[in-house]
């Protein structure tokens, strides 16, 4: 560092040429010589600068006569040396404005905040902070234990009496949602090892979390498991039991009314028939047909495309077996038993059963339990019974789906049913197609025959009945395009397969 370099210190600042009166002509050079003073300037200045420039400065270090304490925000005016202009002493600023000099009480009382709360002693907080609350002993994980805390706040009771409840069984006291709550927290085997340990060191209680002590108190109920399933099993058996004995009178009232069904029964064998005419040269007679076959009676339709094959034979048993037109009045709860998952019941039925055998093992080892006596002598007969009605029902579905040539296995009430609703509901539509089809044919008639020149007398509905059914047989013998002796085979045919091949 040049001479003139430390004599100005960090107070000096050198102008921009743009700041000098001749900025053509003031330049230093980059390195100076050694055996000159100062920093010598490349060319001779012309003209020399009486007056030095000032300009403010910030002072990071307090000037002479400051208080070295003072804050470091005093302003002071230092001098922009120009080449061989000595360095004049500083200019003092001018000093600054002191609080007590501007009042600030009234500024304090116009713009103080309110207090947020009362004053705090900071000695007192630390005093706090470093005496460490006294760690209590655990014998749960802590996100089990958490769990356990919110579902006895939902049980809204305490420790005590949360536990002479279970003992008791009383269903008043205790709820059956909390039951199946609290029932995922029986104690483990870890727990009861750290439960029995605990006590064995003889700590004092009050050392450890409600949860756990209400663990301690859980686990000391006999035979706790059996006691809480029982609880369970009491409380949910009633409205289990209305659930499920609809459902099985609906599934045996459901396979009796079809099996029974004569009326049924003729409508399928006319169906057969006409399915054994139609395959008479191809495959032979058949000994029956799938159900699912009957959802195809509505995709042949007759060479006019006015009516399906439904509509022809519901034409045919209107007219020459008139006493099966009300079929459908013998099939009872086919609706209801469509809906019903009979596997899923019968397994039902067996838990109640389980829950049933459990409860008298109970009470003949707590035989002065009030609660219990009185539940399995209201309740045996009601488990008797729906033992009873699931056997029943099974045996009937079973018996039903076997008489119609289905696979009980493989199709469920889900689906059995529900083939025979959907024919029924197409055969009644097809019933109220042929009355309004009638009606048309009427009106029609009655218009020609009240028009002039109309000599040709009305067709008959018998005459047009049996025209219809000739034009139909008319049309199926025109698809047979090779004629085939009867072949007898031994093997069911299937009306689906029948029509697909008169396509």
């Amino acid at each position: 560092m040049s001479t003139m370099e430390r004599d100005m210190g960090s107070d000096v600042l050198l102008l921009s040429p743009l700041l000098h009166p001749h900025p053509h002509i003031l330049s230093f050079s980059s390195s100076p010589s050694p055996s000159s003073g100062p920093l010598t300037p490349s060319l001779p200045l012309p003209v020399p600068l009486p007056v030095p420039v000032l300009v403010p400065l910030f002072h990071s270090h307090p000037l002479e006569g400051d208080d070295p304490h003072s804050s470091p925000s005093s302003w002071s005016f230092g001098p922009v040396l120009t080449p061989d202009v000595p360095l004049p002493p500083p200019c003092r600023a001018h000093s600054p404005v002191s609080p007590q000099e501007l009042d600030m009480s009234d500024f304090e009382e116009h713009f103080k905040t309110k207090a947020q709360g009362p004053a705090l002693d900071i000695s007192v907080l630390k005093a706090k902070a470093t005496q460490k609350a006294p760690s209590k002993v655990t014998l749960m994980e802590s996100n089990r234990a958490k769990n356990l805390a919110i579902t006895l706040r939902k049980g809204g009771r305490s420790i005590q009496d949360i536990c002479t409840a279970i003992e008791t069984y009383d269903q008043q006291a205790l709820s059956l949602d909390f039951l199946e709550l609290l029932l995922r927290f029986l104690p483990t085997e870890y727990e009861r090892t750290l439960i029995g340990k605990f006590e064995r060191d003889q700590q004092p209680p009050e050392e450890l979390s409600d949860e756990d002590q209400f663990m301690i108190r859980f686990s000391k109920i006999p035979r706790l498991a059996e006691r809480m399933n029982v609880m369970i099993f009491l409380g949910s058996f009633g409205d289990t039991a209305q659930l499920l004995t609809p459902q099985l009178n609906a599934i045996i009232a459901a396979s009796m009314s079809l099996k029974s069904s004569s009326k049924l029964r003729h409508i399928l064998e006319i169906v057969l028939a006409f399915g054994n005419y139609m395959n008479s040269s191809k495959r032979g007679a058949a000994y029956g047909f799938r159900l699912q076959s009957l959802d195809a009676l509505l995709e042949m339709k007759s060479t006019d495309r006015k009516q399906t094959l439904l509509h022809y034979l519901v034409r045919v048993i209107m007219e020459k077996y008139p006493e099966l037109t009300g079929f459908h009045t013998e099939l009872h709860f086919l609706d209801k038993a469509g809906t019903v998952s009979l596997e899923g019941v019968l397994q039902d039925v067996r838990s109640l059963q389980q829950g049933m055998e459990l409860t008298r093992r109970e009470f003949m080892r707590q035989d002065d339990s009030p609660v219990l006596k009185d539940f399995l002598k209201v309740n045996s007969e009601v488990m008797e019974k729906l033992q009873a009605d699931s056997k029943t029902a099974k045996e009937a579905y079973e018996s039903a789906v076997e008489y119609f040539g289905e696979n009980p296995k493989t199709c469920p009430p889900t689906t059995f049913f529900p083939m025979f609703m959907r024919f029924i509901r197409a055969y009644k539509k097809a019933e109220q197609d042929i009355e309004l089809w009638k009606k048309q044919e009427a009106a029609a008639k009655e218009a020609e025959s009240g028009s002039p020149g109309s000599e040709q007398p009305p067709e008959l509905p018998v005459q047009k009945a049996r025209r219809q059914q000739m034009d139909m047989i008319a049309e199926l013998k025109k698809k047979q395009m090779v004629k085939e002796p009867l072949i007898y085979e031994g093997k069911d045919g299937a009306i689906e397969d029948i029509i697909s091949g008169e396509r």
